[in-house]
């Protein structure tokens, strides 16, 4: 069955290209769209998608406004929102809004694909240079690892150290795999058993974890 996906963003142009993109993708359809967020709420009713693109800034009411609403429909979608802005606390406030993502609206086709994916799956979905930044906010002022912390970084092998610090500048799974010389399945497994091992509940956990160890400089 094809993901269902809506689009919202008062940029027609933007629209198009999203759905052109979209339309490429063989497992996913586009079944609405809205010009902002009030519209995206009432379409959300309307055409009960899997998967909502939100546009963060939109006139009347925009991205952030619209989040919550959408998230307290009966049968909620999942949401990814977008944005041309590197806006720290507007990826704060959507996440923990309940976003699924976030990504820029230059993300790469397949990587837009991945991402639908992705958060329809139930995971979620941080664009890399909006990983990078988010990571590097969430790590100013934290104190260095204590010793259970540092217990289970230790616990990790030699690949997966290789797979946190790359995690932790923001690669995909696809560009892990290709900075390794692996497949991606290889690089899914390696990333859920860093998660298990540190007792991270997402990458971005698991990224700051990395941050905070110096890791990442390595």
């Amino acid at each position: 069955m094809s993901i269902r996906v809506l689009l919202a963003d008062d940029n027609e142009i933007t629209r198009r290209g999203l759905l052109w993109i979209i339309d490429a993708g063989d497992d996913m359809e586009v079944c609405g769209q809205a010009v902002d967020g009030e519209e995206a709420v009432v379409r959300t009713e309307e055409t009960g998608p899997d998967v909502v693109l939100l546009d963060i800034r939109m006139p009347g009411a925009d991205g952030l406004v619209a989040l919550p609403r959408l998230l307290a429909l009966p049968k909620p979608p999942k949401v990814l929102m977008l944005t041309t802005f590197h806006d720290d606390e507007q990826v704060r406030t959507a996440l923990r809004a309940g976003a699924s993502g976030f990504l820029l609206k230059d993300t790469p086709p397949e990587e837009l694909l991945r991402a639908i994916r992705d958060v329809h799956g139930g995971r979620s979905a941080l664009g890399p240079p909006v990983a990078r930044r988010l990571v590097d906010g969430l790590a100013r002022g934290v104190p260095a690892l204590g010793p259970e912390e540092q217990g289970r970084l230790e616990s990790l092998t030699g690949r997966e150290r290789d797979v946190l610090r790359l995690l932790s500048r923001g690669l995909t799974n696809s560009g892990i795999a290709a900075e390794l010389g692996t497949t991606e399945g290889t690089v899914k497994g390696y990333v859920s058993a860093v998660l298990a091992k540190l007792g991270a509940e997402s990458r971005v956990q698991a990224a700051r974890v990395a941050f905070r160890a110096g890791l990442d400089a390595d």
